[in-house]
């Protein structure tokens, strides 16, 4: 995985008019909260952070934040972005505790699209789902998790009961025990002009018997 290191000053001036000022110095306010302390105002350079947020892996990576010379683990909760302009505003950040497990929003990565069943078949690949939220202790945290699709056929889908977790990695909809929120992730919908039996079982019809 790859290592993401930020240097961060405590800020003391709070309110809207200083978090203005402080972007237009090149710095983005942000908040560290979580665990045992108390939450932390910080300030970190915007660019190093702007350039970091571009990899998907800063957003289900445990980071480390040095805070005037004390190292600090985090994930990324929240960032808030300006509406139009290339530009952060502020940012969530959870302070991660080592030996106690925490959520965390992970990307799902899909693969065999191209050689599915469905998409062999001229079906049409669609992803329902392109993140998971998981619960595990920090050790265990992935950068992504993996979803084959090489079997699945035109008019199905995989749920998130039918994903391979990694070791020590739960699906937080699933731990609540709802069959509700055993969601769809992918499917695959047939090509156009197929009828509504071969999209529910992928064949095609018997044409009926000349008497």
């Amino acid at each position: 995985m790859s290592d993401f290191e930020f240097d961060a000053e405590i800020r003391t001036d709070l309110g809207t008019g200083a978090s203005r000022r402080l972007r237009r110095e090149g710095l983005v306010p942000a908040v560290l909260y979580g665990g045992d302390k108390e939450p932390v105002s910080l300030t970190l350079a915007h660019n190093k952070i702007n350039k970091a947020q571009e990899n998907e892996a800063f957003y289900s990576h445990v980071l480390t934040l040095n805070i005037n010379g004390q190292a600090e683990e985090a994930i990324v909760k929240a960032i808030q972005r300006h509406p139009y302009k290339p530009k952060l505003m502020h940012l969530d950040f959870q302070r991660v505790v080592r030996g106690t497990a925490m959520t965390a929003t992970v990307p799902l990565h899909f693969v065999n699209e191209e050689d599915s069943a469905g998409a062999r078949a001229g079906g049409t690949v669609m992803h329902l789902l392109n993140e998971v939220e998981v619960r595990c202790l920090p050790r265990h945290l992935p950068e992504f998790i993996e979803v084959d699709i090489l079997s699945l056929d035109t008019g199905h889908s995989l749920h998130l009961s039918d994903i391979q977790m990694p070791e020590g990695v739960e699906l937080v909809a699933l731990s609540k025990g709802d069959d509700s929120q055993d969601l769809s992730v992918v499917t695959i919908k047939p090509p156009k002009g197929a009828s509504d039996d071969e999209a529910e079982d992928g064949e095609t019809p018997e044409q009926p018997t000349e008497e």
